[in-house]
């Protein structure tokens, strides 16, 4: 029986560098679960693991011509990974210190007032992470949210398959998922 010869991970980052899909793939296959794992124990969330390994993959093949040769893959995977949670955890600290400084707020003025104020400062904060976006993304979240048209309505208009709709508001979505996080169920 012939031994399978395992492809180093100092070759396939040389691969993958060069745009290697075949690279990219079994890099994937060898490391999504190890940093699935390793996401899941920091955050107790599946899907929010889930996806914090998704962007880690993705941020790879984006960022692929400037990794370095002589770096290790897996620290560098772990290294990402670790520091995309901790950013989340701090944003979390962020938002709880808001919302604390929210409720202590509402108490001290009048309901109706502090109601708008924050209406006006969420307003503002949701239109700035909407022109963030990406612009094709921007315009297909724009025309949805802000000009209620249909699927197909935005796929006639920006002349792209509906499907390429569902993809760009899912991911607007999701993005805002991450930025807005506990606010982010009262904005839909």
């Amino acid at each position: 029986m012939a031994k399978v010869q395992k492809i180093l991970d100092s070759e396939l980052l040389i691969q993958l560098k060069n745009g290697n899909h075949s690279a990219y793939t079994e890099i994937y296959d060898r490391y999504f679960y190890l940093m699935f794992t390793f996401a899941y124990k920091k955050l107790r969330d599946e899907e929010l693991a889930k996806d914090f390994v998704q962007e880690l993959f993705i941020t790879l093949w984006n960022k692929r011509e400037s990794l370095s040769e002589r770096g290790k893959l897996s620290s560098y995977l772990y290294i990402s990974i670790r520091s995309r949670i901790l950013d989340h955890f701090a944003h979390q600290k962020v938002e709880s210190k808001y919302l604390d400084f929210l409720k202590s707020y509402q108490i001290k003025t009048n309901e109706q007032t502090d109601h708008l104020i924050r209406e006006k400062e969420l307003g503002k904060y949701i239109d700035k992470e909407i022109q963030r976006l990406p612009r094709k993304m921007r315009q297909v979240f724009e025309l949805s949210r802000k000009e209620n048209l249909s699927h197909t309505e935005i796929a006639k208009r920006l002349e792209i398959t509906e499907n390429n709709v569902s993809q760009h508001l899912s991911n607007a979505l999701k993005i805002f998922r991450i930025k807005l996080g506990n606010i982010f169920p009262l904005l839909l």
